[in-house]
């Protein structure tokens, strides 16, 4: 793969096989020499590794590996890195023993996803040398179907319940109108994401910084299973690995590049979900926010999106206008008509002219609206039958309750 999307066909000499470079492998088991390497390389690389990015696209996945275990010679090396951080690749290389993760995978009823399969979602290609490795899924479910109409719900890990509320009834609402909310599984905001899309019997899926195996935080491994079970949970890393800070924070290319668009609800001004919605905006994504109180300071991140790039949004149909298809329109927003909405301007103008609390002749009324006395006349009526203006002896006044629980004055 080049930095921004497939590589030209290329013999992949290091196979082999002469099978070409990017073409979908055979099948995504352990018989297969691309998907043995590439599972390897996840033990290898960190997430989002450049130089290894680079490197795979040079010498391809088995001809890395080679290179790193050394059955090229010791003499031959990728370059761009110095003699100790190679060594560190080569260590970590030497121990990788991706038949087993292979195994373990699928007796746990994981599964491996290279890039040129069928299941791997080809938007994960705009990260360029930073685009996975691979990914591990559990879940019986299509990634890359999936991906197609999915949109990532992130925020503060430190939520209010405000920002819970907001974000469990925007994913339940997404689902619903059958759309896939992907979030990290984290305390907070990503939790009740999850929990939302589950609640209302939609699709969701955990983008995790460890193994799909692995429960973190350890107080999810219930949501995680349920995630699995109906939806899907995925990660870069290898059966069995564990978060770290780092980690977390490269996880979020992957969520943002995934996705059509990021919606933030409740995040600091240091919260890692400002990372997903910084690298959606590189990526060209739709970023979004769910503005929270003034005074709030885990919405003051929220409010510098919405202060640069970022659209408002306060519910799932909004987030759909911008996300989905020509013509899924949010509804249109207004107050409810109130009676006097419904008047021509003539006789507005009319009843605008009456005082508040006392009565005054047509006469009054004609010169305050600057209409002839006789019309006054026919519109006081007319407002009459109405119910918004009452008559007393010679004179009118606004009615006392006005059609449909109005004001007098009808401010």
């Amino acid at each position: 793969m080049t930095a921004a999307g497939p590589e030209p066909p290329a013999r992949d000499t290091d196979t082999g096989r002469g099978r070409e470079r990017g073409a979908a492998p055979p099948a995504a088991g352990e018989g297969d020499p691309e998907v043995v390497a590439r599972a390897a390389l996840t033990r290898v690389l960190e997430p989002g590794d450049e130089h290894g990015g680079r490197w795979l696209r040079e010498y391809g996945a088995v001809g890395l590996i080679r290179l790193l275990t050394g059955r090229e010679g010791r003499s031959r090396a990728p370059g761009g890195v110095g003699a100790e951080r190679l060594a560190g690749y080569r260590r970590r290389a030497a121990l990788a023993d991706p038949r087993r993760d292979l195994e373990l995978a699928a007796a746990s009823g994981s599964r491996f996803v290279c890039p040129g399969a069928a299941e791997w979602p080809t938007q994960l290609d705009d990260l360029g040398d930073a685009r996975p490795v691979g990914l591990w899924l559990r879940g019986g479910t299509n990634l890359r179907t999936w991906a197609l109409r999915s949109v990532a719900v992130v925020g503060a890990r430190a939520c209010t319940p405000y920002g819970a509320h907001m974000a469990q009834t925007l994913a339940a609402g997404l689902a619903e109108l059958g759309w896939v909310v992907v979030s990290g599984a984290a305390y907070g905001i990503d939790a009740a994401a999850h929990r939302g899309a589950l609640a209302s019997g939609g699709a969701t899926a955990a983008v995790l910084a460890c193994g799909v195996d692995v429960a973190y935080p350890r107080g999810h491994a219930g949501l995680l299973d349920r995630i699995a079970g109906q939806g899907l949970v995925l990660g870069e890393l290898a059966p069995g690995s564990h978060p770290t800070p780092s980690r977390f924070v490269l996880r979020n290319r992957v969520i943002a590049a995934l996705t059509r668009g990021t919606v933030v609800v409740e995040a600091a001004h240091r919260s890692g979900s400002l990372v997903t919605a910084r690298r959606a905006q590189q990526l060209g994504r739709l970023t979004m926010g769910v503005p929270g109180p003034a005074t709030s300071g885990l919405s003051a991140g929220v409010h510098e999106l919405l202060r640069g790039e970022a659209a408002l949004v306060t519910d799932a149909a909004e987030v759909v206008e911008l996300v989905g298809a020509i013509g899924e329109l949010a509804p249109e927003r207004r107050g409810p008509v109130l009676p006097r909405d419904l008047l021509d301007p003539e006789s507005a103008r009319v009843l605008e002219a009456l005082p508040a609390g006392r009565a005054v002749h047509a006469g009054d009324v004609a010169r305050a609206s600057g209409n002839a006395t006789d019309d006054v006349i026919g519109r006081l009526y007319e407002l009459h039958s109405l119910g918004f203006v009452e008559r007393q002896g010679d004179g009118w006044q606004l009615s006392r309750r006005t059609p449909q629980g109005g004001t007098e004055t009808g401010s």
